[in-house]
């Protein structure tokens, strides 16, 4: 079975909104520094052009988590394959992630992150599914808010395609 690439949203779009985002959390956080962490893989495309939209002091770290069981849907058990490399303490922290849909992963996440004694905890999405959600988690910054269909670039991925493409597609199979 092919599978072809629908554009859903442009580059110009994910451009354009990527900078209203950017310039949001720039007003927000004026005076003060935040602190990006990354959901890997399929956010580090998304928070390499937000943190160069973002006008206020940014660090970053990086986290790799997965949400396993027996199935091939998230459990919302989650492991931290990659932890992140610094302390959390008094930092102003947006969670940065490419896509929440059932928020299973991302609740738990969240829990733990408020754990290590941020200042604040926010989250950023460049996609939200609401009509997948299971869990009530709270996104602060909202990129796009798209149906339920299976969605690969930036960053997102289907079988490790379709990363690299500078715009949103839906999967359809021929």
């Amino acid at each position: 079975m092919a599978e072809r690439i629908e554009v859903l949203l442009s580059e110009e779009e994910v451009d354009k909104r990527i900078q209203e985002l950017g310039d949001q959390i720039s007003k927000d956080y004026a005076g003060r520094q935040v602190h990006l962490v990354c959901v890997l893989k399929g956010g580090s495309f998304f928070m390499c052009e937000l943190a160069k939209r973002i006008t206020v002091p940014v660090s970053i770290d990086f986290m790799s988590v997965s949400s396993y069981g027996g199935d091939t849907k998230s459990s919302g058990v989650v492991k931290i394959v990659k932890d992140l490399d610094e302390p959390l303490g008094n930092k102003n922290v947006i969670v940065v992630e490419d896509i929440v849909d059932s928020g299973r992963t991302l609740s738990y996440l969240l829990e733990m992150l408020k754990d290590r004694g941020p200042a604040d905890v926010k989250l950023c999405t460049l996609l939200d599914k609401p009509d997948r959600r299971v869990v009530d988690v709270r996104v602060d910054y909202t990129g796009f808010r798209i149906p339920d269909e299976f969605v690969v670039g930036y960053g997102l991925d289907y079988d490790q395609k379709y990363r690299n493409l500078p715009y949103v597609g839906v999967v359809k199979f021929d």
